[in-house]
């Protein structure tokens, strides 16, 4: 398993397709946070309503200074009927050779149903506007996700 990423840790750099097909960097944003998440697939239960959550707080997120990225193994076009379908509005991004979700840790041992295998860790990372992190959490519930990060991140919900 990858090693997780800690407060302090300088966030690793990438590039990855949107769900339009378009090329999105992580890169320092002065004065702005991103908030990049990852999720196991889209259009399945779990995975919709933390994407939801975050489509519905994305304005309030946006106005303290945090964007959002949402990151899973799926293909550009599973990604791009999920965002329309669910009126998604900030970026999703394949991460199809999961190596993004390893280097943040988010890529590991799983247990379903008494079977062990490898994959990705529903996890959290808030990166600071000079691409460093400030928040990292990790087997993070899909239901009240988004609620609990706004009082991590002291946020008014």
């Amino acid at each position: 398993m990858a090693e997780r990423l800690v407060t302090g840790d300088k966030a690793p750099a990438f590039t990855l397709q949107d769900s339009t097909g378009k090329d999105v960097s992580l890169a320092p944003r002065p004065g702005r946070s991103t908030i990049v998440y990852f999720y196991p697939a889209a259009s399945t239960p779990g995975c919709t309503k933390e994407a939801c959550d975050f489509r519905d707080s994305l304005a309030s997120l946006q106005a303290s200074g945090y964007d959002v990225l949402g990151i899973s193994p799926d293909p550009v076009e599973k990604l791009a009927k999920f965002a329309a379908n669910e009126s998604l509005t900030f970026p999703l991004l394949s991460d199809a050779d999961h190596a993004v979700a390893e280097a943040y840790g988010a890529w590991g041992e799983k247990k379903n149903y008494g079977k062990t295998y490898q994959g990705l860790i529903r996890s959290t990372v808030v990166v600071d506007p000079s691409g460093a992190v400030s928040l990292a959490q990790y087997n993070v519930r899909a239901t009240g996700h988004v609620a609990k990060l706004r009082r991590d991140l002291n946020l008014d919900t």
